[in-house]
């Protein structure tokens, strides 16, 4: 029962926080509530989309942030109710602003020192676009957080559903940008 009255008090203060307007996060890529380029859609699993992450910036992180984390995830994914998570990068340190576009290649190489990625639902660590069913767009929410922590102690091989848990665990503030993606065929 503490644990849930704990992280009820977390999420009271995170959406204070949030409320108040401090954290924004911006693309060139993609427009509040937009369309997502096919530059950014995955290219496989009947997807021909360039998989290039998009290029983010902030600013406005509360004070006391140690570092950042983004989670990348689409709700509408038909996964019985999970959703599905597209790129998750943590221990971006506290002086980032921004995320150039194509950061997240698997090797890391262009993220900035010290920052890992969590293996996505596509069962590799880096970005994995947007390629919905036919129908429907689906949205992804793009949510950076400002942790209290520099770094999450995170075992090798951690799940998205762990790193978003220690990510909520140590939040101070966040922000999400949410762009839409669908196919027709």
């Amino acid at each position: 029962m503490r644990v849930f009255a704990a992280l009820s008090i977390l999420t009271i203060g995170l959406a204070s926080t949030s409320a108040a307007g401090a954290m924004a996060l911006t693309s060139p890529d993609i427009k509040p509530g937009g369309k997502i380029a096919d530059e950014q859609a995955y290219n496989g699993a009947d997807c021909s989309g360039g998989n290039m992450s998009p290029a983010l910036s902030w600013s406005g992180a509360p004070k006391g942030t140690k570092s950042f984390a983004l989670l990348v995830h689409d709700p509408d994914a038909p996964t019985g109710g999970a959703g599905w998570w597209h790129w998750l990068v943590v221990n971006i340190p506290a002086s980032t602003t921004e995320l150039k576009k194509d950061a997240g290649k698997a090797d890391s190489a262009t993220l900035p020192q010290g920052a890992e990625q969590i293996t996505t639902d596509f069962g590799s660590p880096g970005w994995g676009g947007p390629c919905p069913p036919p129908g429907k767009p689906h949205r992804y929410h793009f949510t950076l957080y400002a942790l209290k922590v520099e770094k999450l102690d995170l075992p090798k091989g951690a799940t998205a559903s762990l790193a978003g848990f220690m990510v909520n665990a140590n939040a101070i503030g966040k922000t999400t940008l949410t762009g839409k993606y669908g196919r027709t065929k």
